[in-house]
């Protein structure tokens, strides 16, 4: 059964982006009624302009322009709502401007999700793939994150979602009063949004590759840890189940190597000890065989060794960010 269905995204100054990505959501083939709601939120580039050669080909595109800021409320959710408002159809597709579907059956995929009784569905924000060490380690902790809420979800704990690629129904915004809860928080919009809303009855995952969507990964290390940052300075608001299972995991990532040495030294037992990491190795490389060639990163297998020791450093980068203040843009 195929169900109505408005795809909402905000774009702030993304003309090549939008360029770039939304020939690949328009055309999506889905037979269904549907709409394509463009949010152009104050941009001050080429994206008028853009939108509205688009919109003489594609009449199912629905602009809706911005042309003032938000008091009170900074971030992305207000312009989110504003297309959430615009929506004609109960289903919500979100995306971004700097996201393409991997094909042209997203939309197809993804609202296969629903069976009776869900209202959420969550999908995979993949990053493209490019050579270099930094775009391995991107897409690592993307796929790290990823394998984390997708289990969460299917253990009954779901806790995130992830903007680039996520759907749930217009009534879950609407009886949430849509994000007045978590306004006075710049981000959060994706995944804040899910920690309230989502819970083991109304949530589904989607990890076909077809429905994967595809963005540009940042370039430098900077770049990258700072929009982590971004990301990271929501987490502390999260449910104290979730927040207290998410530590609890990065702890014992964290100590894993530190403990393994000091053992072997003080211990001596290096038969025994050299089997147990042998055992969870061997465990730790089925596990994520599985699960890379089933989100299409298998690619990045032969380096899991070494992204599991990098996983130390990342920690240690990005822990300020538990303290630090939110960003106050979203663009």
């Amino acid at each position: 059964m195929e169900h109505p269905i408005s795809v909402v995204i905000c774009a702030r100054d993304e003309a090549e982006n939008i360029a770039n990505n939304l020939p690949g959501v328009l055309v999506q083939q889905y037979n269904t009624t549907h709409e394509f709601v463009l949010v152009n939120d104050n941009s001050e580039d080429e994206s008028k302009y853009l939108i509205e050669e688009f919109k003489k080909s594609f009449k199912n595109l629905n602009p809706v322009t911005l042309t003032q800021e938000a008091k009170m409320i900074s971030g992305k959710k207000f312009p989110l709502s504003m297309g959430i408002k615009s929506a004609k159809n109960e289903i919500l597709l979100l995306t971004d401007a700097d996201c393409v579907p991997a094909s042209e059956h997203w939309m197809q995929l993804m609202q296969d999700g629903y069976n009776d009784g869900i209202e959420i569905v969550l999908g995979y924000g993949a990053y493209r793939k490019k050579p270099g060490l930094i775009n391995k380690l991107i897409r690592f902790e993307t796929f790290q994150t990823a394998l984390q809420y997708f289990s969460y979800a299917l253990a009954g704990l779901p806790y995130m979602g992830v903007g680039r690629n996520l759907s749930y129904k217009k009534e879950v915004f609407n009886r949430n009063k849509g994000f007045s809860s978590i306004n006075q928080i710049p981000s959060g919009d994706d995944d804040l949004f899910i920690n309230q809303v989502a819970n083991k009855h109304n949530t589904a995952i989607v990890i076909d590759p077809d429905a994967h969507t595809i963005s540009e990964p940042k370039k430098t290390f900077n770049e990258w840890m700072n929009q982590k940052y971004r990301h990271y300075t929501t987490s502390k608001y999260y449910k104290k189940t979730h927040s207290f299972l998410l530590a609890l995991f990065a702890v014992s990532q964290f100590l894993v190597y530190p403990v393994f040495i000091a053992a072997l030294i003080i211990t001596k037992e290096y038969v025994l000890l050299l089997s147990l990491w042998g055992v969870r190795t061997l465990i730790q490389a089925t596990i994520l065989r599985s699960t890379m060639k089933k989100l299409n990163e298998l690619d990045l297998w032969p380096w899991f060794i070494a992204f599991d020791i990098w996983s130390i450093f990342y920690y240690l980068f990005t822990l300020p960010s538990v303290w630090k203040a939110p960003h106050r843009t979203w663009n």
